[in-house]
């Protein structure tokens, strides 16, 4: 099992952020006992050195350890910085988790991730081809304010992100309108499906950026952010479906109307739906100081 190194002083330290390879990401979580978003966020710093079993996680308790708290300049706790190479590559301040594990999959290169990772997570937190710089936001996704038109019960929208062999499927005819909110800023960059039959895949999706309440007269009526046409080879293992990347720079909220099938079947069917981009970093280092520090 992974385990978070202890660092106790500052000879460890120097050590620990210049003795691994120049490619690999060192995390360094500095805490206090007394802090409680520190407490709060350590059971999740926890699974991460699970889930990125090559990126090499440290804490260090800046009271026990105050000269490397001062030399580092932590003011607040929780802080994590990161480190490649012996040097410091960015910082995070606060117990935010979304933006903490975002963090680790920008800066964690280009190793893959551990196969325990795969399964604690349905296999979405890896890179794509043709997506360079991009991963899998499932993780930013807001679960319980998701919805599909046209879904039958037993085979909803949830089943879409749960990364297993359940699936969404259309009811009374093959159009579906699916929404799904984000509960931070993301850049989309391209979508990947996998369907449990090509016949019942989507064909024709209006993709509407930023446009909540659409329902099947207003997906008429409205101009989409974008239309796709996909083929049976978007479907394939590997291949993603790109997005014009300067119209999704800023999105909160994505709609997708699919129109149609790829063999005009009676119901659409989607067993899995990702979602690839990274999340906004609108926000500069001095704003992230108020993220849930202690007083």
């Amino acid at each position: 099992m992974a385990t978070i190194k202890e660092i106790g002083n500052a000879t460890v330290f120097q050590q620990l952020i210049t003795s691994v390879p120049a490619d690999k990401l060192v995390v360094i979580d500095f805490y206090a006992t007394w802090c409680g978003p520190c407490k709060m966020i350590a059971p999740f710093v926890a699974q991460l050195t699970s889930r990125y079993r090559h990126v090499q996680f440290a804490k260090i308790d800046v009271d026990k350890v105050n000269d490397v708290a001062a030399q580092c300049k932590v003011s607040a706790m929780p802080t994590f910085q990161f480190y490649k190479g012996g040097k410091k590559i960015a910082e995070l301040k606060g117990a935010n988790p979304t933006q903490l594990e975002q963090y680790v999959k920008q800066y964690q290169g280009t190793q893959d991730v551990s196969s325990s990772s795969s399964s604690a997570t349905g296999g979405n937190n890896h890179a794509f081809a043709g997506a360079p710089g991009h991963n899998d936001l499932t993780d930013v996704i807001t679960p319980n304010q998701m919805d599909a038109l046209n879904q039958q019960e037993d085979h909803n929208v949830k089943n879409i992100f749960k990364g297993d062999d359940s699936f969404l499927e259309s009811d009374v005819d093959e159009q579906l309108i699916i929404s799904v909110p984000f509960n931070q800023p993301v850049k989309l960059h391209s979508l990947k499906f996998k369907v449990p039959e090509i016949a019942k895949a989507p064909k024709t999706i209006k993709v509407f950026a930023n446009r909540q309440n659409i329902g099947f007269e207003d997906a008429d009526s409205i101009k989409e952010t974008q239309t796709i046409v996909l083929e049976p080879k978007d479907f394939e293992e590997d291949a993603i479906i790109n997005l014009r990347f300067v119209k999704f720079q800023h999105i909160v909220n994505i709609t997708l109307f699919v129109v149609d099938n790829q063999e005009d079947e009676e119901t659409t069917a989607i067993q899995q739906l990702i979602f690839i981009g990274s999340t906004v970093e609108s926000t500069n280092m001095g704003d992230l100081k108020k993220v849930g520090e202690e007083e």
